[in-house]
């Protein structure tokens, strides 16, 4: 062996001691990051998990029997299991549900497009058999086609027809007007 591999090998590593204020230091930021972590995944939980829950989109609700539905548009109103965040509550819609020509099933939103009011059905003199709207005089037809003042046709319900009743989904943009 040469000289320079045999001081190297017999050389005894040296240690670094740790300070008193090292071994502080470390010990109170590993403590401050433990309890900072402690509070803030919590908080985080609670801002992400409603992102994560499954949503009821695409859930069905029984609303009417199905030979109670006309040519002639009728309202009925409905309860939907709603819940925004951690609140669940059971809120009332309406919708207009009717016949088509071909005898095919469909309910359209109450909801105006132009500004959000409520339409009814012959509901003006002025515009017999069509959908009015008394805020700021919208008018559709029996198919939910815009006529004046409103941008856009009444939104309509996704349509299930099963053992003799209507059941009624999400609300979609209007699929019965021809543009």
């Amino acid at each position: 062996m040469n000289d320079a591999t045999h001081r190297h090998s017999s050389e005894q590593p040296t240690r670094r001691e740790m300070s008193r204020r090292q071994f502080l230091s470390y010990a109170l930021g590993g403590t401050g990051a433990f309890m900072v972590a402690g509070v803030t995944i919590p908080m985080i939980r609670f801002a992400v998990d409603p992102l994560l829950q499954p949503t009821g989109e695409g859930a069905f609700v029984k609303v009417v029997e199905e030979s109670k539905i006309s040519s002639e548009p009728k309202s009925f109103k409905f309860q939907v299991h709603q819940v925004d965040g951690w609140y669940e509550s059971e809120i009332e819609l309406e919708a207009w549900i009717m016949k088509d020509e071909k005898g095919a099933i469909y309910a359209l939103s109450p909801i105006c497009k132009h500004l959000g009011c409520t339409v009814n059905w012959n509901a003006d003199t002025r515009y017999p058999n069509q959908f009015f709207c008394p805020c700021h005089e919208a008018h559709y037809t029996k198919e939910g086609k815009n006529l004046a003042v409103a941008p856009l046709p009444l939104d309509e319900y996704q349509v299930k027809v099963e053992n003799g009743f209507v059941y009624l989904g999400k609300v979609q943009p209007n699929q019965h007007v021809t543009k």
